[in-house]
This record gives structure tokens, sequence and C-alpha cells, in this order.
């Protein structure tokens, strides 16, 4: 399967973290972190994407590097891609779609917080 980035119109979306970035685990024996090819550490952010008809959708969002967000902020993400993959199981076949974004920053513009009143 020949693997090409599908962007996302994140204009037409709402995203609010849902659970705060973690490294991406490859290997859960080893422990081993994904790295991205220029040997950063991949994180994998929880988002809720919801869209103008109120329909929502939890994605897991990859970032190289932490992104700086928190449970309970609205975040947009930049540059944001989806990749289609499969995977052969047992005589079948298990596909999905995975995101990437250059960054996941807050709305606020101020990492871990909301508004100062």
């Amino acid at each position: 399967m020949r693997n090409i980035p599908i962007p996302v119109d994140t204009h037409r979306l709402r995203f609010t973290c849902v659970k705060a970035a973690r490294p991406r685990v490859i290997d859960q024996d080893s422990g081993k972190i994904k790295t991205d090819k220029d040997g950063n550490k991949v994180y994998e952010s929880v988002l809720l994407a919801e869209d103008e008809l109120g329909r929502i959708e939890l994605v897991k969002v990859g970032t190289s590097g932490e992104p700086p967000i928190a449970p309970g902020q609205d975040v947009v993400p930049t540059s944001m891609v989806g990749y289609v993959w499969e995977i052969p199981s047992n005589g079948t076949t298990r596909w999905g779609i995975s995101y990437k974004a250059a960054s996941i920053v807050p709305v606020s513009g101020r990492p871990g917080g909301g508004d100062d009143a």
C-alpha cells in the first residue's frame, strides 16, 4: 500500500485536549520510544474533534516533540495530515487512519492554561 499524506482541514473542526501527550511506545516489551527521522521523540495526544454539526470523534495525533498542552484545553493542530494504514492479521486485514501534526498549540497561546482574567 502506498502511503500518501491526506491533508486535514482543521479550520472546520474544534479540538480539545482530552489526554496529555505521552511518548509513543513502539515496543511494549522493551519500552522503545518512536522517534522521527531527526531522532526526536514522537508524542501522541488524544484530542476530541468536533465538527460544525456537533459530531465528535476522539483522535490520537502524533507530533515530533512534546506539545505544550493540557487536558481540557482547546487546541489547534497545525499542518495536520492523515495516513491510511493496514495490517494483515489471522487472514483478515485491519485498517485505520493515523494522524500527525507539525505542532499542537493551545488556543490561548499559553501552554497548560486558560485565559488570565
